[in-house]
């Protein structure tokens, strides 16, 4: 019902303000106590929930509100403290930020990239895309995020077939209401997307050494 909706909305954002106060008890108590001068902290969670967009509750989709997550690092000696980025992370980029953040070496086979230059520089170019997948029974999902689209093709697990695409305009639909996959004058921008999904994530690490 409408008065259940507005009372689960209500818990959710009282949740999230909590938390954030949490958060910055934490971090006055580390400047308290000397230890912000070496401490790594990263704030990150699960992926995202909706609060009845697209008639939904929850999680567990490939929409955009399911696929983001809040990821915030602050880092001792980074010079963009301070300031987001517009750039495309994502979580497997984490193990190897840690690592170079605490000067450890990075183990052969990471998909991750490290996430220290974009620290340092949050406005330079960065990564092409990114990607989820998220499973309907037999059928996978598998969606990839660029700098303006969200693409999302499912497909059958065992023979390949693609059964059903998305396409959503992030420029002109942030909230993803509109599929624009089967639209005829969109055939050229989702054959260009198609191929870029399956060149994978290899093919969309930024150009960084």
């Amino acid at each position: 019902s409408d008065d259940q909706a507005k009372h689960l909305i209500h818990a959710y954002s009282a949740c999230v303000s909590y938390v954030d106060a949490q958060v910055g008890r934490l971090m006055a108590e580390l400047q308290r106590l000397g230890l912000s001068d070496n401490t790594v902290v990263v704030l990150w969670g699960d992926h995202g929930w909706k609060l009845g967009e697209h008639g939904l509750w929850a999680k567990h989709t490939n929409f955009e509100l399911d696929a983001r997550v809040p990821f915030i690092v602050c880092a001792p000696g980074i010079q963009g403290v301070g300031k987001s980025s517009p750039a495309l992370v994502e979580l497997v980029d984490l193990y190897p930020t840690l690592c170079e953040l605490a000067s450890l070496p990075l183990p052969e086979g990471l998909e991750g990239k490290s996430l220290v230059p974009l620290l340092r520089e949050p406005s330079q170019p960065w990564k092409q895309a990114a990607f989820t997948q998220w499973p309907r029974g037999n059928i996978m999902g598998y969606s990839m995020k660029t700098d303006r689209y969200r693409y999302t093709q499912w497909q059958k697990r065992d023979t390949g077939q693609v059964l059903e695409r998305e396409l959503y305009d992030h420029q002109h639909d942030p909230e993803e209401n509109e599929n624009l996959a089967n639209q005829p004058e969109q055939q050229a921008l989702v054959a260009k997307l198609v191929a870029q999904l399956a060149a994978g994530w290899q093919q969309a690490l930024p150009a960084t050494k």
